[in-house]
């Protein structure tokens, strides 16, 4: 969880009683923040797990949560609350383990190396497993260069700082038999 849920006491004791019930329906709560809005406060609950979240997915976890804050009620005071709960953002950085595995097959930029000699790289995460992450490296060039194919480079956990997702427009997926995809030929070559 985020470094300001930690932090605030009210924010520590829901996120006591909000965590067991976000874990029971299958996710993982990613952060818990509590911020006065005027004469009440806004609690968002951030939550995700390995297969993603739906619409639907988010308002029964918004349900359960609900219900057990309503059952807790006394315990917060009686400030009014708007409860808030959504899944990540793409802006989100990649931190823990889980971040990456669950963005495998996307392109990040993060800096990777030693502490004080990391290297800021983008790269398409390729595998994570307990030692680490593979990145297919891109080539750094000039603009209107001929491109070079990405570099295949294993990156250990403790080498390997906080990713962002970048954003893809257009990015066509390999078909599974692994033959070109036809509707990517532009007729080249004549």
């Amino acid at each position: 969880m985020s470094a300001a849920s930690r932090t605030d006491p009210v924010a520590t004791r829901l996120a006591g009683l909000v965590a067991p019930v976000v874990e029971a329906a299958g996710y993982d709560l990613e952060e818990l923040v509590v911020t006065p809005a005027g004469r009440r406060s806004v609690v968002r609950v951030v939550v995700d797990r390995d297969a993603g979240v739906t619409l639907d997915e988010v308002a029964e976890v918004s349900r359960a949560v609900s219900t057990a804050l309503d059952e807790h009620d006394g315990e917060f005071g009686s400030v009014p609350y708007v409860l808030e709960v959504t899944s990540p953002g793409v802006d989100r950085p990649l931190t823990e383990p889980r971040h990456w595995r669950r963005n495998a097959g996307r392109l990040v930029t993060v800096g990777v190396g030693p502490a004080g000699a990391a290297e800021q790289v983008t790269a398409r995460v390729l595998e994570v497993d307990d030692t680490g992450v593979a990145l297919a490296v891109e080539a750094k060039g000039r603009p209107g260069a001929k491109k070079r194919p990405p570099t295949r480079r294993q990156v250990p956990w403790q080498e390997l700082g906080a990713g962002r997702v970048q954003v893809e427009f257009g990015r066509h997926e390999a078909p599974a038999d692994g033959q070109p995809d036809p509707a990517d030929d532009d007729g080249g070559g004549q």
